[in-house]
């Protein structure tokens, strides 16, 4: 008999968790995913979302505790939805990921590696340069929120630091509430995108209406107190303006000093969240991809080049290819700045690729894939036009990157040599991973 709806505390045992951390209670009827809830231990919950297959619960209160609870670092956590894993040794959160990666390979893929790889690890806390920041004014608290949405709600989580933001960022909130609360356009700025380079941290503010002079001011003030680049965007991304250019001075950029690479970027351009993490991860694939000077590498989703550079220190030939324009012309510039010749970038659909684009089939002997969630299904499907001996797959879905090594090994022919979790957002249930294929 299917449970009715209630609101009333439950009490159960945690016989499971899914890839969020979230504890699967034992209960007769609909099941209920209890966020916060680790398996083996006995809880009292409440219910507080109603799906079709199961309910989404509150945590009240662990009767008994799993020996891999720990206490939450963050005064937010349990409100705050960025973090979710908190709770939960690092050790332990790792082996949570890496199950997750093993149960999509099997069950969507069908597929296992020779080899698993180690957990590639990082920095737990302060590792996060990259974020955005939602901005809301709350007449009823008399000052404007900012910070991550809430875990059970549409509302902005009410914190005054983040412990995974970069240092100094991460107690600047209570800061950033205090300038927006000062602004004449409070009530119409919804974000602030954070960008942390190794010079320089930028700071975008989302206005919906144009700021006055006193509101630049305060702009600038601001980010001269805290030595930051300011930048107000007004629309789409080619709408990001600096507030006071004439104090840029040099783009912002981050290094990879293995290979003697610098990498410039806009702030509101993609570049991966942990850099410590980032380093390991480029050194891991040009390793893995072991190419050298009669090797032609193909980077796939290539972004500013964060890969294509490294591997054009070691490989004879490398293109780039991606499909913002914008994120091309930064790649070639980067290309330039560090005087590498042999790598090259063109701009493409690639989920249009058919295989009449001259650049398809000119002898990749070498490939790296590094797409967004979505994954790369139609470059897999097509992999026969490319023809590539060796494949790193840089993945951010675990789904998605088991579905296209599915069709890698069972339908063309590669081989799984490894695969793993690349742990880039600690405490999180995001799930970063790379794949090694190769084929005879």
């Amino acid at each position: 008999m299917a449970r009715k709806k209630r609101r009333e505390p439950e009490t159960a045992e945690i016989t499971a968790v899914t890839h969020d951390g979230r504890g699967i209670a034992a209960t007769d009827g609909k099941k209920a995913f209890v966020a916060g809830a680790l398996e083996g231990e006995t809880v009292t919950y409440i219910r507080r979302k109603f799906r079709r297959n199961f309910d989404e619960a509150e945590l009240l209160e662990v009767h008994s505790a799993s020996p891999d609870r720990i206490d939450a670092r963050c005064e937010a956590f349990g409100r705050c939805g960025g973090c979710s894993l908190q709770h939960v040794t690092p050790e332990h959160q790792r082996d949570i990921k890496s199950q997750t990666l093993r149960d999509n390979l099997e069950r969507i893929g069908n597929v296992q590696p020779r080899e698993w790889l180690e957990p590639m690890t990082g920095p737990e806390w302060h590792y996060r340069r990259r974020a955005r920041l939602a901005v809301k004014d709350v007449h009823g608290k008399g000052r404007a929120l900012v910070g991550f949405r809430e875990r059970h709600a549409p509302f902005i989580t009410d914190m005054q630091r983040c412990e995974v933001l970069v240092q100094p960022l991460d107690s600047l909130i209570a800061d950033l509430s205090d300038l927006i609360g000062g602004l004449s356009i409070r009530a119409r700025l919804p974000q602030i995108e954070v960008a942390v380079a190794e010079n320089a941290t930028a700071l975008v503010f989302r206005v919906l209406d144009a700021p006055t002079d006193d509101d630049v001011a305060a702009f600038r003030a601001f980010g001269e107190q805290h030595g930051m680049r300011m930048y107000l965007q007004t629309g789409g991304l080619d709408s990001v303006r600096p507030v006071f250019p004439d104090l840029i001075d040099e783009p912002l950029y981050y290094s990879l000093p293995e290979f003697d690479i610098r990498v410039d970027f806009e702030p509101v351009d993609f570049v991966q969240v942990n850099a410590d993490i980032n380093q390991r991860m480029v050194h891991f694939a040009v390793e893995q991809l072991a190419a050298g000077p009669d090797d032609r590498v193909l980077d796939l989703f290539c972004g500013i080049g964060n890969f294509s550079l490294p591997l054009a220190r070691k490989a004879g030939t490398v293109l780039g290819v991606e499909g913002e324009g914008s994120l091309v012309d930064r790649a070639g510039t980067n290309a330039k700045r560090n005087g590498l010749a042999n790598v090259s970038f063109r701009a493409a659909d690639l989920s249009k690729i058919d295989g009449t684009e001259a650049w398809v089939r000119e002898g990749w002997n070498r490939m790296l894939l590094d797409p967004a969630r979505s994954g790369a299904a139609e470059v897999v499907t097509r992999m026969h036009l490319f023809g590539p001996r060796r494949i790193v797959y840089v993945s951010c879905h675990p789904g998605t990157l088991a579905r296209d090594a599915g069709t890698l090994v069972n339908e063309q022919a590669y081989s799984l040599e490894a695969a793993g979790i690349i742990d880039m957002f600690p405490h999180t249930a995001h799930v970063e991973s790379i794949a090694v294929f190769t084929k005879d």
